[in-house]
């Protein structure tokens, strides 16, 4: 598939985060710094990482020698069932669970600078691309994957948790921007830090996000006493990669669904990591975990998780109906079950994930209300009925009805019409009505107009988002912010794709000593004479090798950079 059909194969609602890669963007640098990266990668990784990576990146259309085309990543990816898509930056964390829940690979479109070549505070494409996929070739890792989206994207998450995406985007891109001030460094900081102590008390998301950490992106396999890389993050980083193997400084504990309750902090080296027993229990531990999430629970008690992360949920009646909206408020009898549910603000009423003709959020805009639960007498869900038997239950359309609920709910007014789909009463709509519980609290006057009663004796599931998202799309699809880019020096670049060019070549001893010679121009250019060492004549190798080994003693930084390319020889 072309990377245009990809496009027009996903939902409408995801389209508008999905970039385009303009390959011709990436820069000579760029590519030397994808050359680099994945040569010490593999090399340092040859032992440490879990067998199939090495299988994997050939498989996946990760070559070596120069950053991967969203094209070629397709070509192989079709063959495994799997697509990828690129897109600017963080996304959405319910946009990237939906798109893998579809098997589609995220891949950030930005390669890391020179500067941040140990680890980048953004997603890179060498994180995404080289971490991530090749452990897709893995059937048991490539269920698990998909199984987490479709786990992830019902996860309730609170107003905060958008707060806290919004900051960290922000955080990175000015992290990884040359333009960027201390100052504004330090302020995204402080916000990020401050939305971070506003709660205590971690959403089913924040939660999800953890397990995610500590397994997709921070995981190992094996046992405690011998095991394997094969986290994305640990994959895709030079220092942490190795450092993640000292026991001594980096802690290991056998994963279970208790990892949820480990934080973890981007800025830095993580001071423990989780081992699992296989791809299969990576499997079981997630399974564990969504056995406790809202949307297998429903009920009473996750209705008021929602009410409590004060942001669009969806719950389903055992009916199929489905209320989108914030959720303020749910009644319940004395054994707990819901007898009421009610929403404020903009709500959508669908069925089977496809919103109902004539209930949209600009209907339904003030919010919503409707009971919970069995008629006295009926013998069956309301649901269930035939208009015939409705009728004999004096549920007639056009003629004043009273429904009166187990709960002591009752409703009565004029049965305008009723909304029927897979030979179910979904939405009973009464003009004149009147409903008011036990205790003679009216929940509907007659003067607020027409009530429309979602059918359903029990709600069966509640998860975050929307059912019709399609017709409501909770999240913007540009972002605030993109990724500036920073100015280039024209000369150096064109160093960089002289060297470039003479790759598999056999240069002559004047196109080099010239290339050398404009070198001490940038003193402190390291990465370039790194790729000219793999194109020199003995001689000048020599000179590289010393000029790299006196950048070294600089600093800690070009020390640990040179020190690979010096090992490497």
């Amino acid at each position: 598939m072309t990377q245009q059909e990809i496009l027009n194969s996903l939902p409408e609602h995801l389209r508008p985060f999905v970039k385009d890669q303009h390959y011709e963007r990436y820069t000579a640098r760029d590519q030397a710094v994808w050359r680099f990266v994945m040569k010490h990668l593999t090399r340092q990784l040859k032992d440490s990482a879990h067998p199939v990576y090495l299988e994997g990146l050939q498989r996946t259309g990760i070559a070596l020698d120069h950053i991967p085309s969203i094209e070629e990543m397709n070509q192989c990816l079709a063959q495994l069932g799997w697509r990828a898509v690129v897109v600017d930056g963080f996304i959405p964390p319910a946009i990237f669970m939906e798109l893998q829940a579809l098997k589609v690979l995220v891949i950030a479109l930005d390669m890391r600078s020179v500067e941040h070549i140990f680890y980048t505070p953004a997603p890179d494409i060498v994180h995404e691309s080289a971490g991530h996929a090749p452990f897709i070739v893995d059937i048991d890792y490539a269920e698990f994957l998909q199984s987490f989206g479709e786990v992830g994207m019902k996860a309730i998450a609170t107003r905060a948790d958008l707060q806290q995406y919004e900051a960290i985007r922000k955080l990175s891109i000015l992290k990884e921007s040359p333009g960027s001030s201390a100052a504004e460094i330090n302020a995204a900081e402080a916000e990020l830090e401050a939305l971070a102590t506003i709660d205590d008390s971690p959403s089913e998301a924040a939660l999800l996000t953890r397990l995610h950490w500590w397994t997709v992106e921070y995981g190992l396999v094996g046992s405690v006493a011998d095991y394997h890389i094969f986290g994305a993050g640990l994959l895709s980083s030079l220092g942490e990669s190795a450092n993640c193997l000292d026991d001594s400084a980096v802690k290991k504990i056998p994963l279970t669904v208790n990892a949820v309750l480990t934080p973890y902090d981007i800025t830095r080296e993580q001071p423990q990591l989780f081992v699992t027993r296989s791809c299969k229990h990576l499997s079981q531990v997630l399974e564990e975990f969504a056995e406790s999430m809202c949307f297998r629970r429903g009920g009473a008690s996750s209705l008021q998780v929602a009410i409590d992360a004060g942001s669009t949920c969806t719950a389903r009646y055992d009916s199929g109906m489905q209320v989108s909206g914030r959720f303020c408020e749910v009644l319940c009898d004395a054994v707990g079950n819901a007898t009421y549910l009610r929403t404020e603000g903009p709500t959508q009423l669908a069925y089977r994930d496809r919103e109902l003709i004539g209930h949209g959020v600009d209907y339904h805009a003030q919010g919503f209300g409707s009971p919970i639960g069995h008629l006295k007498d009926f013998s069956r869900c309301l649901s269930l009925y035939t208009i015939d038997e409705l009728k004999a239950h004096d549920i007639v359309i056009g003629e004043r009805a009273s429904l009166e609920y187990l709960s002591g709910i009752t409703v009565s007014g004029v049965l305008d019409r009723v909304h029927r789909q897979d030979h179910r009463n979904l939405v009973l709509s009464f003009s004149d009505c009147k409903v008011q519980d036990l205790d003679g609290r009216i929940l509907f006057d007659p003067a607020w107009g027409t009530y429309d009663l979602a059918v359903g004796a029990a709600i069966d599931s509640v998860y975050g988002g929307v059912a019709d998202r399609e017709k409501l799309q909770l999240y913007k699809p540009t972002p605030a912010t993109t990724t500036p880019a920073g100015q280039e020096d024209e000369a150096l670049m064109a160093c960089y794709r002289s060297v470039a060019e003479l790759r598999g070549k056999q240069p002559d001893d004047s196109q080099m000593q010239q290339l050398h010679a404009m070198l001490f121009t940038y003193p402190d250019e390291w990465l370039l004479r790194a790729e000219m060492l793999e194109i020199a004549d003995p001689a000048l190798k020599q000179q590289l090798l010393a000029e790299l080994a006196s950048l070294g003693e600089r600093s800690a930084q070009l020390s640990r950079l040179t020190a690979l390319v010096l090992d490497s020889q």
